[in-house]
C-alpha cells in the first residue's frame, strides 16, 4: 500500500498573528504539516525556492505582489506515482498559492491521485486557489480541504485530526 504525501510550501519569519507581526521559525502552513504528519505519518517534500523570500513581511508581501514569474526551485519533486492521497498545503498569497508552489505543482502528473488542500490565512481563507489547483493537478479528485486562520494554527491539532478523520 502507497504512503500519503504531504507537499506544501511555507514561509517563516514576519507573520501574522491575530492582527499583530510576529516573528517564528515555522511558517504557519508547517506547523499544519507537523500536524498531519503526526496523525497520518505520510512523506513529506517542502517546495522551497532557490532565492528565499525575505523574513520581513512587507518585503515579502511587495515582491509577491510584483512576481508574475515563478521562482527556480531549490529542489524539484519529479515523481508522485507511489502515492495516492497527496495533502498539499500554503498560505494564501493575494488570493491563490504561491507561485513557487506552482512551479512544483506543474511538473507532476496528478491522474488518479486525491488532492487534499490545506490552507492557512488570515482572513481569505482559500481564495481562488481552488480554481488553479484544478488547473494544476489535471486529472486528480481535489477534495473539499481545510482552511485555518495562521492565527489558530497553534491551536488546531484537533482540527486537522476531525479533518483527516473524516474526509472521503
Amino acid at each position: 500500500m502507497s504512503k500519503d504525501l504531504i507537499l506544501y510550501f511555507s514561509r517563516a519569519g514576519e507573520n501574522y498573528y491575530c492582527g499583530d507581526l510576529k516573528t517564528v521559525e515555522k511558517g504557519n502552513t508547517e506547523v499544519i504539516v507537523d500536524y498531519i504528519k503526526e496523525i497520518t505519518d505520510a512523506d513529506v517534500f517542502k517546495v522551497e525556492p532557490e532565492i528565499p523570500y525575505p523574513e520581513d513581511y512587507s518585503e515579502c508581501t511587495e515582491i509577491v505582489k510584483k512576481e508574475n514569474d515563478p521562482r527556480k526551485l531549490k529542489e524539484t519533486l519529479v515523481d508522485i506515482s507511489n502515492y495516492e492521497e497527496i495533502y498539499i498545503g500554503f498560505p494564501n498569497w493575494w488570493g491563490t498559492l504561491p507561485n513557487v508552489l506552482a512551479l512544483q505543482l506543474e511538473n507532476l502528473d496528478f491522474k488518479d491521485k486525491i488532492v487534499k488542500p490545506f490552507v492557512t490565512h488570515e482572513g481569505s481563507g482559500f481564495g481562488k486557489s481552488k480554481k488553479d489547483l484544478k488547473k494544476l493537478c489535471k486529472g486528480a479528485d481535489i477534495r473539499k480541504g481545510l482552511e485555518i486562520k495562521g492565527s489558530d494554527v497553534l491551536n488546531s491539532r484537533d482540527k486537522v485530526r476531525n479533518w483527516i478523520n473524516n474526509d472521503s
